[in-house]
């Protein structure tokens, strides 16, 4: 009797997990109800360039992702008892990542997509693609993909597609305008992330937006995320410190000739994962927005007092420096005093021949807690943030450096504030064998004689 009664308490505790990680959304679309991107490409080939292998398109063959994603999952499985509220979470990343699997119903975990690797149909791991942002309608919360969408029927119907022109009047599918598509509020749906249970605040990049600078509050005056984002093409990084000239053009083949036609690259801070697609353009891309987010001052007024100040100033980002997920990647100062015959006297932040940072290194992150105070680096375990020292739009952040006794004669301070997708320490223990050396990319640079 006893035995019966195990069995039958596992087989409701194996429903009740299967109902948990599964029916949290029930699919209402169908996969024949999207259309390839390949497709659209048909009509809109230098859109479709532009977005081919971009981290939009890659989103779900990201290779860092789909590692750290099972890392995080993994954590959650072995523990004893599994936490449910954790475990939802480390579920939770495919609304984002594979979104038209996931509203079609496969994958709707993370343990399926991990699960159907194989199997998945194609057009689900092409990731945020043409048919999945050009059938959203609206959005029910702005955060966590929680959008409404009004897909067509396929090729045979391929349905209305809203975007930002009123006058479009395309031959094969409908078109309509969206105000939401020209706004950030549209970016932010899926750039906002939260966790699905405690809701700890996990991306806030949108959020970032709307309290900058950037964002009036007036639309004739305010700079979305398309505004710079969506403005960006090879040689014109298009930041808050750089012109953003308009990039006339066609949207479509055939179709008329516009001020501006929104560019479609999704570029951000990630040189790596295009390259790994042999995109070298957008790597390139991504660098060059880096380099064109910040600038660096040394303050040497209180030098006789052996310290000095380092000023970094965020003045290209219209969210924080860094953004994202920020417990991942690392913003960081690399200071050297070098003597004037060329010896290095001090340092802080140099990293050594593996990549991995001292523990003296000022790095511009965010760090979650689990509720009572202790650090977590599983971020469904997030529910506290203990830590954000990141840089503000338009805004800087100043820290002083207290040099070490003793140093007397000339000498030269040089300061870089460096930046990477990840730490690299942790990208080698979580993805081992399939570990990806990450590039380091000198975001500005600064230098100042001194006498002591």
């Amino acid at each position: 009797m006893k035995s019966k009664i195990v069995i039958i308490i596992g087989m409701i505790s194996l429903t009740v997990y299967a109902f948990f990680v599964g029916c949290k959304s029930t699919p209402h679309y169908t996969l024949a109800q999207f259309i390839s991107p390949a497709t659209c490409g048909g009509c809109h080939d230098e859109i479709y360039e532009q977005w081919k292998n971009s981290m939009h398109n890659l989103a779900q063959k990201d290779i860092i992702y789909k590692e750290f994603a099972a890392f995080y999952l993994d954590e959650i499985k072995k523990q004893n008892p599994i936490n449910k509220d954790e475990l939802e979470e480390a579920e939770s990343c495919v609304k984002c990542h594979i979104p038209v699997g996931y509203i079609t119903g496969k994958p709707l975990t993370v343990t399926e997509e991990l699960a159907m690797e194989n199997e998945l149909p194609e057009i689900t791991k092409e990731g945020i693609q043409c048919d999945f942002c050009h059938v959203i309608v609206d959005a029910k919360k702005k955060y966590n993909a929680h959008f409404t969408y009004k897909p067509g029927n396929g090729e045979a119907d391929p349905g209305v597609k809203r975007g930002p022109f009123k006058d479009s009047t395309p031959d094969w599918h409908q078109a309509a305008y969206s105000k939401f598509h020209t706004q950030s509020a549209f970016c932010g749906t899926c750039h906002d992330v939260r966790h699905v249970v405690y809701g700890t605040k996990l991306e806030t990049t949108f959020e970032e937006w709307t309290k900058s600078p950037y964002n009036t509050g007036d639309e004739k005056t305010s700079v979305p995320c398309q505004g710079c984002h969506m403005y960006h093409r090879p040689g014109v990084p298009a930041t808050g410190s750089t012109p953003r000239p308009n990039n006339p053009g066609f949207a479509a083949f055939g179709g008329p000739q516009r001020d501006h036609i929104f560019t479609h690259y999704f570029v951000g801070g990630n040189s790596v994962i295009p390259a790994l697609y042999n995109d070298k353009i957008k790597g390139q891309m991504a660098q060059e927005r880096l380099k064109n987010a910040a600038t660096i001052m040394i303050d040497t007024r209180d030098i006789s007092t052996g310290a000095f100040a380092v000023t970094v100033i965020n003045t290209g980002a219209g969210h924080k420096l860094p953004t994202g997920l920020t417990d991942v990647r690392q913003m960081w100062l690399e200071i050297v005093i070098m003597s004037q015959y060329g010896r290095e006297v001090f340092a802080i932040g140099k990293a050594d021949k593996k990549g991995y940072l001292p523990d003296n290194t000022i790095i511009f992150k965010t760090i979650f807690g689990d509720g009572n105070g202790k650090p977590v680096v599983n971020i469904a375990k997030a529910k506290e943030i203990l830590f954000d020292n990141r840089i503000l739009p338009k805004e800087s952040v100043t820290n002083t450096i207290v040099l070490p006794k003793g140093l007397k004669g000339k000498f030269t301070i040089q300061v870089r504030l460096l930046y990477r997708l990840a730490d690299q320490k942790t990208v080698n223990e979580v993805m081992k064998d399939k570990a990806v050396t990450l590039p380091v990319i000198e975001m500005a640079t600064a230098k100042k004689d001194i006498v002591l």
